[in-house]
């Protein structure tokens, strides 16, 4: 009898003991398997819920506070920098070429035509890049007033295109101002101001020129035939008062361009 009641509290002390271990395993088996855990959608949800509606909250009534105040910054600086550039402008039509030049223009490109007995010359530039750096500025950025500034002048690569009646090709010189010889004062050395940098024959009348085409480079050429070469330009007007008036009506058809990109940049912001 003791024996059988010994065996019944033996029994139900190891059931009570494998409940409580199957208890805790049951409370701690989530908490040592992270990785594998589904999160709790109670708390979650609402949190995400709420970012979504905050980045879409007012998402109709337009932009941002800070966006509209810097378009309106910009459009005051922008107003600012017109008055400043229209203050400045030298000329209200752009300057004429002497020597009986007609001028075409389209847009930044301008081509210079003259015709002279049995010829025609045509000068073309583009006013796109034709400011050269200003190192010297940039070094001195700051002690500089407004008055003593250098003045932004546009020194253009231009093409020259000699065309004879009685040819089917055109002699066309390529030239350019080259940096050192840009400018020149009163009492220096005469010098040419411009320089070719190649020379080619192409068919007259084609929109492109032939890649295939022989191109004279001026850099290992004979100096004699290079000073040929100037004189053949000078004779048909493009000489170093052709070049000092180029310079001239490239910084205004330059300066002018750019006040109209500023119109069109300060139209532009303003629009809503």
């Amino acid at each position: 009898m003791l024996k059988s009641l010994a065996r019944v509290v033996t029994t139900a002390a190891r059931f009570s003991a494998r409940t409580t271990t199957v208890s805790w395993a049951g409370t701690l088996e989530p908490l040592g398997r992270p990785a594998l855990c589904v999160p709790n959608s109670a708390t979650i949800r609402p949190f995400t819920r709420s970012i979504w509606m905050m980045r879409n909250s007012g998402s109709g009534s337009g932009p941002r506070p800070t966006l509209l105040s810097r378009d309106k910054a910009f459009a005051e600086f922008l107003s600012d920098e017109l008055k400043e550039e229209r203050k400045i402008k030298k000329h209200q039509s752009l300057p004429k070429m002497s020597g009986g030049w007609d001028m075409d223009l389209n847009g930044t490109e301008a081509k210079l035509i003259r015709t002279l007995a049995g010829e025609k010359v045509t000068v073309t530039f583009n006013i796109n890049n034709s400011i050269p750096p200003n190192f010297e500025e940039e070094e001195n950025q700051g002690q500089k007033s407004g008055e003593n500034e250098p003045e932004i002048v546009s020194t253009p690569n231009f093409v020259v295109e000699v065309t004879k009646h009685a040819s089917n090709t055109s002699l066309v010189f390529d030239c350019h101002y080259p940096e050192d010889e840009a400018s020149h004062g009163e009492g220096e050395e005469e010098s040419d101001i411009f320089a070719i940098r190649e020379v080619s024959f192409q068919p007259i009348g084609e929109a492109d020129w032939k890649e295939t085409s022989y191109t004279l480079n001026t850099d290992s050429l004979d100096w004699a035939l290079y000073d040929h070469l100037m004189d053949f330009l000078a004779d048909r007007g493009v000489d170093n008062t052709f070049a000092d008036e180029l310079i001239e009506l490239s910084t205004a058809l330059e300066h002018q361009e750019y006040i109209g990109f500023l119109e069109n940049l300060s139209g532009f912001v303003k629009c809503s």
